[in-house]
């Protein structure tokens, strides 16, 4: 099925300004132009992503600019909150066309029924067809929200948008909280429209559906053709050619030291020969001051040039460094949370769940698991209750050796205490030094260790979260961690799998994101539908 829309529906943001009521810029005289097609928006956390699709949208208004919009804007927020006492139909806004169709079926022909149905007398068929594209076949227009799943919720609010037909559609972030099934269902939609579609994400399989690539960074849009593999292409020869800039303009500068310091000598050297000429009175006094004028102003003419120079080469370096991105990855090493191979480091035994899921495990180290299951199947139920954080219906939990939890919710930190301070709460034994030598490998360096975690944006959070937990001592020897790549900038997700990289213990991972669970090295598959269960390697 092909979602058509108009041609003609466009997006314009013409000399855009916008910042947050502390005064805080987020865009500044920004333009943009978005015609047909799948374009994908990338770019760090904090870059206004975002705030541009509310914007968009309507949901905000810029201080000064404009935000035209050629067309009806559907659009889909980062956070879907629906109100759990509505019915299924009322969420796809067909209640009232509904209402009026079945009146009509009982009898009542009157005008005002005809008038709410209008053209739409296949609107129930419709909303099926849509539910069951998108995997929610087994929802019934009668049912309430309160009914489904957090997942479910995104996909109906989805297939609300798309029964309405927007010629323009905007989607923050849809796959977040979308296990696997549902993930490859949105991806279909995707494909399938033919309108002004802007989507934010960081899910690689997603971005793999677009036409183009809009990269928002520092304040400006780059458009890249083609999808997330040809722009992470185009970004590295990009990088390489920048990086190559740089090491010339070091050259150059270095040249430029070595030159103006060699003309500083040449003056000190003239200004001694004058000097001493004048002293032996070789020539007339005239003629020794004329000569001794002429080569200092020469000498000095000589210096001024090269620094002129020395500051067209600093230019150059920073114009060149400036054009290197500054997404650095975490380096880290972490041999107190190796664990011996073949170790057991947790077992369940019996475990039965608040959910009613059942599981029996044996973990051994270093073993990296990948929990999957769809959305409702009790993933987080699991991860929390092994965490102690909730206990089980029957059955036993028994971690053999240190552990962490990294939650999806990011509640780990005390807003009011700085990242350095934070961390020092998990390690209460370590040294200030130790603390900030430590962070400086996770990019918290001099000041930005003593930010409060309360300002830290989303990926920022994610660092800081992530560094509390595997600094900590006793160093962890089982990490979990719950859809630990929601929400964050590609940058960030491979400063996540670098980070991973360094960690030597046993993982647990619940995830929906593919691509992710394959560059961390997953070595285990479980899947949780009722019971828990070994599947086949990815």
């Amino acid at each position: 099925m092909t979602l058509s829309a108009p041609s003609t529906a466009s997006v314009v943001c013409t000399g855009v300004h916008f910042s947050w009521p502390d005064g805080t810029p987020v865009l500044e005289d920004f333009d943009l132009t978005v015609g047909p097609g799948r374009t994908g928006l990338v770019g760090l956390n904090g870059s206004g992503k975002s705030t541009l699709l509310k914007l968009v949208a309507g949901e905000l208004a810029p201080a000064k600019g404009s935000v035209h919009t050629a067309g009806e804007v559907g659009y889909l927020p980062q956070t879907v909150q629906l109100d759990t006492g509505l019915r299924v139909d009322e969420a796809l806004g067909i209640a009232g066309t509904r209402a009026a169709l079945h009146a009509i079926e009982a009898g009542d022909a009157s005008e005002e029924n005809f008038t709410a149905v209008g053209d739409d007398w296949d609107v129930e068929e419709r909303a099926r067809a849509a539910l069951d594209r998108l995997g929610l076949e087994h929802i019934g227009l009668d049912r309430t929200i309160g009914e489904v799943s957090g997942g479910e919720a995104v996909l109906l609010r989805l297939a609300a948008l798309l029964l309405a037909r927007p010629e323009i559609l905007l989607l923050d972030e849809p796959t977040n909280n979308l296990d696997i099934s549902a993930r490859e269902r949105l991806y279909d939609a995707v494909r399938s429209w033919n309108g002004v579609l802007v989507v934010v994400s960081h899910d690689r399989g997603l971005l793999r559906h677009v036409d183009r690539i809009a990269d928002l960074r520092d304040g400006e849009v780059r458009w890249y053709g083609g999808t997330i593999d040809d722009y992470e292409e185009a970004l590295s020869v990009e990088q390489e050619a920048a990086e190559r800039m740089v090491r010339v303009a070091e050259a150059d500068l270095r040249r430029q030291k070595r030159e103006l310091a060699e003309a500083h000598e040449k003056l000190a050297k003239r200004v001694r020969y004058g000097n001493k000429m004048y002293a032996t009175k070789r020539e007339p006094r005239i003629v020794m001051r004329s000569r001794k004028r002429t080569a200092q102003e020469a000498a000095g003419k000589h210096r001024i040039m090269h620094e002129e120079r020395l500051k067209e080469a600093r230019d150059r370096l920073d114009e060149a460094a400036e054009a290197v991105r500054d997404d650095d990855e975490i380096r880290v090493d972490l041999p107190y949370t190796a664990v011996p191979r073949g170790r057991t480091v947790l077992s369940l035994r019996g475990v039965e769940l608040r959910c009613g899921a059942r599981a029996d495990l044996e973990l051994h180290g270093p073993e990296r698991v990948a929990l999957v299951g769809r959305n409702g199947a009790g993933k987080t139920t699991l991860l929390r209750t092994v965490a102690g954080e909730l206990e089980p219906a029957a059955g036993e939990v028994v971690a053999h050796v240190p552990m962490r939890y990294l939650p999806q919710r990011l509640d780990v930190l005390d807003d009011g205490l700085s990242v350095a301070a934070n961390v020092a709460r998990f390690a209460p034994e370590a040294t200030g030094n130790r603390i900030r030598a430590r962070l400086a490998r996770f990019l918290f360096r001099g000041a930005r260790a003593d930010q409060p975690a309360g300002t830290l944006s989303g990926g920022e959070r994610f660092r800081a979260t992530l560094a509390a937990l595997m600094l900590a001592e006793p160093a962890p020897q089982l990490l979990m961690l719950d859809e630990p790549t929601n929400n964050l900038d590609m940058a960030s997700v491979r400063q996540l799998v670098s980070a991973l990289e360094g960690y030597r213990g046993a993982l647990v991972v619940a995830s929906h994101d593919l691509p992710f669970l394959r560059e961390i090295g997953i070595t285990r598959r479980l899947v949780l539908d009722g019971e828990l269960a070994d599947v086949d390697p990815m």
